[in-house]
C-alpha cells in the first residue's frame, strides 16, 4: 500500500492500529528487531512506520533543506522542537517526511489513522512545531513500511512478525534503545523466548 492508497482508504483491516514486531529470525535488514505501527491495512495492503530506528538527519537540518530557515544560528525554536525526534520511518520513500502526532492538531492534510493519532505529511505541522503551536505529542518519520496485497498477512503466517495492539505511549516515548524489548512486553513476550521458538510456529 502506497501513502497515496491510505489518503483514499474506505476499509479497517484487523492489523489497524497494530503493532507488529520482527520476529528474531528476520532475513530483512531493513526490519530486524523493528517494531512497526500500522497506519493502514486492507485488501490493498498495508503501510505503517519503524518506530524504533533513529535517524542521522536532525530537525535543525530538516529545516534547513526545506528552506523553513536561512542559516542555523537564524533559528529560534520553543524548547519542544529543539530536540524534536526525527526517525528512520521505513524503506519507502525516504526522501519524504510524515508526522505521526497526537489527535489535538489537525489541518486539512491531516488523516486520523486511530481514536488518537493522525498523520500530517505537509509543512503546515512543521511550520506549528516551529512555532510552538504544534501537538502534544509527535514524532518526524523519513520514508514508511509498505507492503502489497496479502504480502504482511503471509509473512506473519510465516513466523515472520507477531501483532498486537499498539500503545501510544510507545510510539512517541523517544527512548529507542529498548523500545523492541518493551513492546514484546507488551504481549508478555521476552525476546529470548522468541529466540527459542522461532521457526517452530
Amino acid at each position: 500500500m502506497t501513502f497515496t492508497a491510505l489518503k483514499d482508504k474506505r476499509e479497517r483491516g484487523f492489523l489497524d492500529g497494530q503493532f507488529v514486531i520482527a520476529m528474531p529470525g528476520m532475513q530483512d535488514g531493513n526490519f530486524a528487531r523493528s517494531v512497526v505501527y500500522i497506519c493502514a491495512h486492507s485488501p490493498a495492503g498495508a503501510m505503517g512506520f519503524i518506530i524504533n530506528r533513529a535517524q542521522t538527519v536532525s530537525f535543525t537540518e530538516i529545516l534547513l533543506h526545506l528552506k523553513l530557515v536561512e542559516q542555523p544560528d537564524a533559528i529560534m525554536l520553543p524548547r519542544a522542537a529543539r530536540d524534536f525526534p526525527i526517525l528512520n520511518g521505513g524503506p519507502v520513500e525516504t526522501g519524504r517526511g510524515f508526522v505521526l502526532h497526537s489527535d489535538d492538531y489537525s489541518s486539512e492534510s491531516s488523516i486520523p489513522v486511530s481514536d488518537d493519532i493522525s498523520l500530517t505529511a505537509t509543512l503546515d505541522v512543521v511550520r506549528a512545531i516551529c512555532d510552538g503551536r504544534g501537538p502534544r505529542r509527535a514524532t518526524m518519520l523519513l520514508g514508511y513500511a509498505g507492503w502489497g496485497p496479502g504480502q504482511l498477512e503471509s509473512q506473519i503466517g510465516a513466523n515472520g512478525w507477531l501483532n498486537c495492539p499498539a500503545s501510544e505511549a510507545l510510539i512517541f516515548d523517544r527512548a529507542l534503545d529498548n523500545k523492541y524489548e518493551r513492546a514484546l512486553a507488551l504481549m508478555g513476550v521476552r525476546p529470548e523466548m522468541l529466540s527459542m521458538e522461532a521457526g517452530h510456529a
